[in-house]
């Protein structure tokens, strides 16, 4: 969490009230945080929506979301008479300019009776067409002229291209300051990613070996067994490119590689990460082809249940040629990474849902030992759990106890649970705290966004402009297409997978 200082008194308007983001997401994150003893003292949350529902109903529909979906569980009966009272409803047309009057209304009523002016907080977790028309109808009613207390959190995906990102960016621009635009990715509230620039930056024996003196490639692999699921009208528009490397893997990627701030302040962290995204070598036709492969998951078994094809799936075209797997190859043009390949691999119906970075250091200069006591010899890696398990593992050799000199690989672990006791936030409490503090480290700067669509874009361009003629490329429960094996293994390498946990 940002700081122990509670927000000022605070309102928190969900466009989206009634949708599954609030439900299985946003409402527990708030709840969790009022538990915690995080959120203000005066604070009121105003879920909107379409349908008809009463404050009371709202309630209980939070409430059952909560007992679903909350890492804390069925809510405590007198903690949440106390937390509902904070909650309200409205119903809400957000095309239509009377809804914008009514939250005004809302606004000035708890000024007064709190007798202090609160932070606003909109929270669009809508559909992204949406965003343009909130955010000019926002401006419209006057509820976005108080720069210092208004802000608006704007979820993925953050446009469809380079030119819609752009065009999102120009409108927000012209209504809010920099400062009061929160573009989340849920990816950077996760604690293990946090844990990145604590590592590295609070280590002095990490800064001497994060180059490419000693690192000799980096992997990046976010995993899901699940496919598309009812998703597919939204997916199908979108691919895994959009859906994930484009924002995810890129966000770790700059935490990997980010030179080392001057300070923790917010600004000077993201322009780091901006340099990382500016420094990565531009795609041609021809890289496209060698350096980037697409897969698309056709029918097969998963936990002994038959699954379909993409193109079988609910929404989705039957001749769809949008991929569900992506593995690219990325070099970053700077001293510290110039001609260390970063292997970025995500897909879906794959064979393990996990979230992995690996860190592979080069080889030793000179092996000293026999042949016989390094038939195991593996070389040293550092590898960071995001999912399921919330760990990082330093690799490196042992001796084998025993009269024979044998080395093998051993595991030097930090692991979450084993070392702390208390529950981890989840990230969108982390993200929804850091908003209500005004603290804009883990979020995206409209530069950043633009920076990793324009560093996508070709390859986008290219897989778009030339259908897949070997689409499903790889079966449910796979690791994805042979061709991703081949894409690492010219490189004399292959992909790291996280052992099953409890399995040796």
């Amino acid at each position: 969490m940002s700081s122990n200082t509670k927000s000022d008194p605070t309102i928190f308007v969900i466009f989206g009230g009634t949708g599954d983001l609030t439900s299985r997401k946003i409402g527990p994150a708030l709840y969790n945080l009022f538990l915690d003893g995080w959120m203000p003292s005066q604070f009121s949350i105003i879920g909107t929506g379409r349908t008809q529902y009463s404050d009371e109903q709202f309630r209980e529909n939070l409430y059952n979301d909560l007992s679903q979906f909350s890492r804390s569980g069925v809510p405590d009966k007198e903690k949440w008479a106390a937390f509902a009272q904070n909650v309200y409803y409205q119903v809400s047309d957000v095309k239509n300019a009377e809804t914008y009057k009514e939250f005004g209304k809302r606004i000035e009523k708890h000024s007064a009776d709190w007798k202090a002016k609160p932070n606003v907080i909109y929270y669009l977790a809508v559909s992204p067409n949406l965003f343009p028309i909130i955010a000019s109808n926002l401006a419209k009613a006057k509820l976005a002229d108080d720069k210092n207390r208004t802000r608006i959190v704007i979820e993925k995906p953050f446009g469809h291209d380079l030119d819609t990102a752009k065009e999102l960016n120009q409108l927000l621009s012209s209504i809010f300051d920099e400062c009061q635009i929160y573009r989340i990715d849920h990816y950077l509230g996760k604690e293990t990613v946090q844990n990145i620039m604590a590592f590295r930056f609070a280590n002095s024996i990490m800064e001497p070996l994060w180059n490419r003196n000693f690192i000799e490639h980096v992997q990046i692999s976010v995993s899901e067994q699940l496919g598309v699921e009812e998703r597919g009208d939204y997916y199908d528009g979108s691919g895994a490119l959009r859906d994930m490397i484009q924002n995810h893997l890129l966000q770790l990627l700059c935490h990997i590689a980010m030179e080392p701030p001057v300070s923790f302040n917010a600004d000077e962290v993201r322009d780091r990460k901006v340099d990382v995204l500016k420094a990565m070598r531009k795609f041609g036709p021809d890289d496209v082809r060698m350096s980037a492969v697409r897969g698309q998951y056709g029918s097969g078994w998963m936990k002994g249940k038959e699954v379909p094809a993409y193109r079988d799936e609910p929404k989705v075209d039957p001749e769809s040629n949008t991929e569900t797997f992506a593995a690219i190859k990325f070099f970053i043009d700077n001293w510290r990474w110039q001609g260390v390949p970063f292997y970025l691999r995500t897909g879906k119906r794959l064979h393990q849902s996990s979230s992995v970075i690996t860190i592979q250091f080069k080889d030793v200069p000179h092996l000293i030992f026999p042949t016989e006591a390094a038939e195991s010899w593996q070389q040293n890696r550092l590898i960071i759990s995001i999912q399921p398990e919330m760990s990082i593992r330093l690799q490196v050799q042992a001796k084998r106890p025993g009269i024979d000199m044998i080395l093998n690989a051993v595991d030097m672990v930090f692991d979450y649970k084993g070392t702390y006791t208390q529950q981890a936030p989840e990230a969108y409490e982390t993200l929804i705290l850091d908003t209500m503090l005004g603290d804009q480290t883990l979020f995206m700067r409209g530069d950043q966004v633009e920076a990793a669509w324009e560093l996508v874009m070709p390859i986008l361009s290219t897989w778009q402009n030339k259908k897949s003629l070997n689409f499903p490329n790889y079966s449910a429960d796979s690791w994805g297409p042979e061709s991703a094996e081949a894409l690492i293994a010219r490189d004399g390498f292959n992909w790291f997978t996280l052992p099953v946990q409890g399995k040796k």
